[in-house]
């Protein structure tokens, strides 16, 4: 049986633009999380402008978040743009202390994404000490089959990094897509959005949370930056 997992929903203040900065940033609430997992809203790195610069995994700017997961032990999932071969994503990175790779790309694209981005092609899950970890990124858990389809692969979590406006629909947004997941699937439901101003977002909602199997709230950031909620799963 897997060990109880850790994990950090992050929602930290972002520097428009500024990749350096933010994983700065990120490094701290790694450092401070005291979890074996940070999660980070949607385009963490650059703030939610779709003209952003794309960041490789290499990028030498993520080094002191690297160094963070290797001095704690630390998995952290952070997302920007990112260029390889078939195109451009939105994509989220692993990052451990030996380095970052991209580990899901967006698959269901919103609005004016669809004018730079790919959209990914693959269902995928992260397994992380005996956890199967289902990935989403904002709008990907706005669509049930998405759900489902990573459901089916044998998950025990289904985790999305987003960002929601701050608007009574958007909200309502926020707070039903990780829990029906959760409900539906037997799964725990997991979600770090953005808080704060985020690139053409002035504001957002904030309200990082965890929802049990069966779609119980457990947890919940309010609704300003750098908050940190933190739960430990156990399966």
């Amino acid at each position: 049986m897997p060990l109880p997992l850790t994990v950090a929903l992050a929602q930290p203040s972002c520097v428009p633009l500024d990749v350096a900065a933010n994983a700065v940033g990120h490094a701290e609430v790694v450092r401070g999380s005291d979890a074996r997992l940070v999660v980070f809203p949607e385009l963490s790195l650059t703030g939610y402008d779709l003209g952003a610069p794309a960041v490789a995994p290499d990028d030498p700017r993520l080094l002191p978040l690297v160094a963070a997961c290797r001095e704690t032990g630390a998995t952290a999932l952070v997302c920007a743009a990112v260029a390889e071969s078939g195109g451009e994503s939105i994509a989220l990175l692993e990052v451990t202390g030996e380095g970052a790779q991209v580990v899901y790309r967006k698959m269901h694209l919103h609005g004016a994404e669809q004018d730079r981005f790919v959209p990914g092609g693959e269902h995928r899950v992260l397994e992380l000490d005996g956890h199967r970890i289902g990935l989403a990124v904002c709008a990907d858990a706005s669509v049930p089959e998405h759900a489902a389809r990573t459901a089916a692969l044998g998950i025990d979590i289904y985790l999305a990094s987003a960002l929601f406006g701050s608007g009574e629909v958007a909200l309502a947004r926020r707070d039903s897509q990780l829990r029906d997941a959760a409900a539906a699937h037997g799964v725990w439901g997991l979600l770090s959005t953005a808080a704060g101003a985020s690139g053409e977002y002035p504001e957002t909602s904030g309200g990082s949370g965890a929802w049990a199997p069966g779609g119980a709230l457990v947890a919940q950031a309010g609704a300003g930056p750098d908050e940190v909620v933190t739960v430990t799963l156990a399966l």
